[in-house]
């Protein structure tokens, strides 16, 4: 085995596989060295019964828009998607609907009109407008390295800011300063429509009362709304299609194989040593272009590379980032039944159910109860009037999920306080996980009475310090690896001086979800990143490689 390469790439997550993949496209020699025994990350599905897929993490593919599908040419490797008709819903305890998704708008519209005709009208418009400037705009926000350092543009300069600007007819630019909800309230008048968009705000990216997140709030429900469905077979199929692609390339991988240390020498990153136990008989792996850590940043520099090779100030930095915001108890259900929702929600859904419900959307002070809970008491939500659910089944329209007969619903979300926060320690949620699950089941009969337990075959928890054992890269559980707020994103993500990637360490980078954009399975991180090796690496990609035309190069 040759254990010198141009590039060692720690992780072999959907970042750290997309770098590898441009790189290798390129023509370097690249390496990966993954923890685990088998590749993805958190785009990777489990099978707890031979026939039966979960989403122990991601659950949706967003990343429709990323450039890396078309340049990486995903499709050559058998990747596929399958995209749903009806996206989400949304119903209240006494059984009001909403029923939303950009393949049937006619539908979208009806089923807001029956509530209010301007929220019809502005969906009509935010939606149509979506529906032919969406790449563009989505691009602009995800797919866009920030400047480089030392760099602040003016508002009007934002690319986000100049596409919505030119493309969105009723764009303000004051909601740069503005959180999800304080927008919603300006565009929306149907509490059960707000609800349903900050839920997935949250459970996307930023919470919905965080100021000066707004635009990202609402563009993150344009990732789920543009994509609209998961790769066919789930989120597994997406790592398959980029390791046929690595492989295509000439990458080599090497699983089970634990970085224990980032050589370093005179301030320049040299290679890995791996731990003891890696099947390889040499433990150091060279490489004579980059290191690229695929791994959390605080394990980054915390763990992987020696203190004497930084200053203590950037390791109070890294110490500081907040990990709130993305720690979440993951419950899967094999049922023998869909859910029959009460009220008008069984007329809404029976001509055709919805792929994500979230249950109840009353109002948000249930969703400020769970924010309390979660943010502020840094414990588990334990009352019903704390808890707002995601309930997403897939089988509906990928019949590859479950046998016939049998409904998978998974994930059914519910946020927690990161293990290293929670008040009476990190094991207290898997201590009280059956209690949870019972007060989750309960809120779910509110609304679906016919979830009865003789109805559930098999019940599958996911907890946050379960999430970070199985995957290394998720610390406390988080999988956009740490807060999406203000001060902690585009510039600042997740340091300002990290905003591209490069670390104090020379030939040190960064790929990881901690890095700007984040998480959601977009190959935006390694996409953005290329923008910063093609200048330092002095790469010449080929005609396949196009970069953002928001992108600011070096000294510009």
């Amino acid at each position: 085995m040759d254990n010198r390469y141009d590039v060692v790439v720690i992780g072999g997550g959907p970042n750290g596989l997309g770098i590898a993949c441009y790189l290798a496209k390129c023509g370097m020699s690249v390496c990966i060295c993954e923890d685990r025994m088998e590749l993805g990350g958190g785009a990777e599905n489990a099978e707890p019964i031979p026939g039966f897929r979960i989403d122990p993490h991601a659950t949706y593919l967003y990343g429709a828009a990323a450039p890396g599908f078309e340049q990486l040419e995903l499709h050559k490797y058998g990747f596929r998607m399958k995209y749903y008709k009806h996206l989400e819903g949304g119903i209240t305890t006494d059984g009001k609907a909403l029923r939303l998704g950009m393949h049937d708008m006619e539908d979208s519209i009806k089923s807001l009109r029956k509530y209010s005709d301007k929220d019809a009208q502005i969906y009509e418009i935010f939606e149509g407008t979506m529906r032919n400037k969406s790449v563009d705009i989505l691009r602009s926000v995800y797919w866009t390295p920030p400047p480089p350092e030392g760099m602040t543009l003016a508002r009007e300069d934002l690319p986000w800011v100049k596409v919505m600007q030119e493309n969105v007819p009723f764009f303000d630019p004051g909601w740069c300063d503005l959180s999800t909800f304080e927008i919603l309230d300006a565009l929306h008048e149907n509490e059960m429509l707000k609800v349903m968009i900050a839920m997935s705000s949250w459970y996307n990216g930023p919470h919905p009362t965080w100021p000066g997140t707004g635009i990202f709030g609402l563009t993150c429900n344009l990732l789920a709304a543009h994509s609209s469905g998961s790769p066919i077979g789930g989120m597994h199929s997406l790592t398959h299609a980029l390791v046929r692609c690595a492989l295509a390339h000439k990458v080599r991988f090497l699983t089970n194989s634990r970085v224990e240390e980032i050589i370093i020498e005179d301030g320049e990153a040299k290679g890995v040593i791996l731990a003891d136990d890696a099947p390889v008989e040499k433990k150091k792996i060279y490489a004579d272009q980059a290191v690229i850590s695929g791994v959390h940043v605080k394990d980054t520099f915390q763990k992987l590379v020696s203190s004497r090779w930084l200053d203590t100030e950037f390791l109070q930095k890294i110490d500081d980032i907040n990990l709130k915001g993305g720690s979440l108890f993951v419950l899967s259900l094999i049922t023998t039944e869909l859910p029959k929702y009460k009220g008008d929600a069984e007329e809404v859904y029976s001509n055709g159910y919805p792929t994500c419900t979230f249950l109840p959307v009353d109002s948000r002070e249930t969703l400020l109860n769970q924010t309390r809970d979660v943010y502020s008491l840094n414990t588990h939500p334990t009352d019903p009037e704390s808890m707002i659910l995601p309930v997403c089944v897939h089988d509906i329209f990928d019949s590859t999920r479950c046998p016939p007969g049998y409904h998978v619903l998974s994930p059914i979300y519910l946020q927690m306080p990161p293990p290293e926060y929670h008040v009476d320690g990190p094991l207290a949620v898997n201590e009280a996980k059956d209690d949870i699950v019972e007060i989750m089941l309960d809120t779910i009969r509110k609304v679906a009475p016919n979830m009865t337990e003789d109805k559930i075959v098999a019940k599958f928890v996911n907890t946050p310090y379960d999430s970070h054992l199985r995957n290394f890269g998720f610390i406390g559980g988080n999988w956009y690896g740490s807060r999406v707020g203000e001060e902690e994103w585009y510039n600042s993500r997740p340091l300002p001086e990290l905003r591209r990637y490069r670390t104090p360490v020379h030939k040190l980078y960064l790929c990881n979800q901690t890095s700007y954009p984040g998480g959601l399975c977009l190959l935006a991180v390694p996409y953005n990143l290329m923008h910063t090796l093609i200048n330092d690496l002095d790469l010449s990609p080929g005609e396949w490689w196009y970069p953002s035309p928001h992108y600011i190069p070096e000294g510009a």
